[in-house]
């Protein structure tokens, strides 16, 4: 059995976006790992190489021609992308990689992510059909997300791939559309279960001794609810909790309403790039910021430093008013955080068990339900306890295992014997 994985975001920092990246690596990469053949095929790097083995992972990086006049990311020229990889792409994965083994008796699926990917899937679709060997591969297409339903063909793309989606929220939204899609959740990947070092986190909160530290980190969109976060933290700060919100955002229009509205709410801001990466910036940013009601973070954070914020805060705001799945509240239960999650996509979280849920638009309510951990820190310390417990269950590994081989292994015709896993 082949794994071929379609996407426009991938692995390289040129191709990270969002949580799609976070999810086709992650999920590539486990498979990769338990030994089956699998390639991920992605918008990449137009300077490194058009294929790369990396850990037994096949790296395909298309687009490159278009990707060297377009610097700005993955999305940077998205329309000529799209076109490109949907006339290209198919035609050569299927003559160069799946032809030849479907030919010699073998059996592939192919996993495709979001709306770019969609008409790559009808064209891989009719060469498969063409050629007589469409019974021997699986298709899916998955949705992360509702954006650009209105571009999908919805009764042709069923007719080619069985839909999955990340979330009972996702699926019931999309019954309205005529679809029932299965659901494959997001899983993490073993790095994040990595814990920071205890001399990190002492220094960290050695440095913020006395404030009660709060972090988000999500694009600069309404749906994130950033404007709430900032009612948050004006509350707290009333209630005399000496707050410091610790943010990251993106590129996005809304983050200059979002500085206006802290200054109208007389939050002073301080705008911090990091001198370098890793730890020793996120350490250096929290420095000299005894005046300061938000640090708002202009450089990329990378796994290490987010592990060491999601941990080291007294809580994650990851809470959207409409969230699909919600990776970064998963991500910071795998930290040992606190994550405040909303209550649309996150299957995962079980208020006041694992995480806070927050369901309304009234900033006092994580003061009530944050503020009953502030006083007992044995309960705090629980729901630390249950949200890594719960990450655990959503490791890439344990996806894989109870969720999408046995679809796999359902849908084939005939079935491929089942991978088993061993217990770490």
């Amino acid at each position: 059995m082949q794994f071929h994985i379609l996407s426009f975001e991938g692995p390289d920092p040129y191709a990270q976006a969002g949580g799609i990246a976070s999810r086709v690596t992650g999920l590539a990469q486990a498979l990769a790992d338990a030994g089956l053949e699998t390639h991920l095929w992605f918008v990449g790097d137009p300077e490194l190489p058009g294929h790369e083995t990396r850990d037994s992972l096949q790296l395909h990086r298309w687009c490159q021609w278009i990707s060297r006049y377009h610097g700005a990311g993955v999305y940077d020229g998205e329309a000529g992308k799209h076109d490109d990889y949907a006339a290209s792409l198919p035609p050569y994965l299927f003559q160069s990689v799946l032809l030849p083994h479907l030919l010699s008796g073998g059996k592939a699926t192919i996993l495709a992510e979001e709306w770019h990917t969609v008409d790559t899937v009808l064209h891989l679709d009719w060469l498969l059909q063409q050629a007589g060997v469409r019974q021997q591969v699986t298709i899916f297409w998955n949705a992360n997300n509702t954006f650009s339903f209105d571009r999908i063909d919805w009764g042709r793309l069923s007719q080619a791939a069985v839909i999955t989606t990340v979330s009972r929220y996702m699926k019931h939204l999309m019954w309205g559309l005529g679809v029932n899609p299965l659901v494959i959740p997001n899983g993490l990947s073993a790095e994040v279960f990595v814990p920071p070092a205890q001399a990190a986190v002492s220094t960290f909160r050695s440095r913020l001794e006395g404030r009660t530290v709060v972090s988000k980190m999500a694009r600069f969109d309404p749906d994130k609810r950033w404007l709430l976060t900032i009612d948050t933290v004006g509350v707290m700060k009333l209630a005399g909790w000496r707050p410091l919100l610790i943010a990251r955002g993106g590129v996005e229009a809304h983050g200059a309403e979002v500085l206006r509205t802290a200054a109208a709410r007389g939050l002073r801001v301080v705008e911090c790039t990091m001198p370098e990466p890793g730890v020793a910036g996120l350490l250096h940013a929290v420095s000299g910021v005894d005046d300061a009601d938000i640090v708002s973070l202009c450089s990329p954070v990378d796994p290490q430093s987010r592990q060491l914020l999601f941990h080291s805060s007294h809580a994650v705001l990851a809470n959207s008013g409409r969230e699909p799945f919600g990776l970064v509240g998963l991500e910071t239960m795998a930290a040992g955080g606190v994550a405040c999650t909303g209550c649309s996509g996150e299957d995962y979280a079980v208020p006041g068990l694992n995480a806070l849920v927050l369901e309304t638009d009234d900033p006092r309510e994580f003061l009530n339900l944050f503020g009953v951990l502030r006083a007992n820190p044995s309960q705090e310390h629980a729901m630390r306890q249950a949200g890594l417990s719960t990450a655990q269950d959503y490791q890439w590994t344990e996806i894989l295992r109870r969720v999408l081989l046995p679809r796999v292994h359902g849908l084939a015709i005939p079935p491929f014997p089942l991978f088993t896993y061993k217990a770490a």
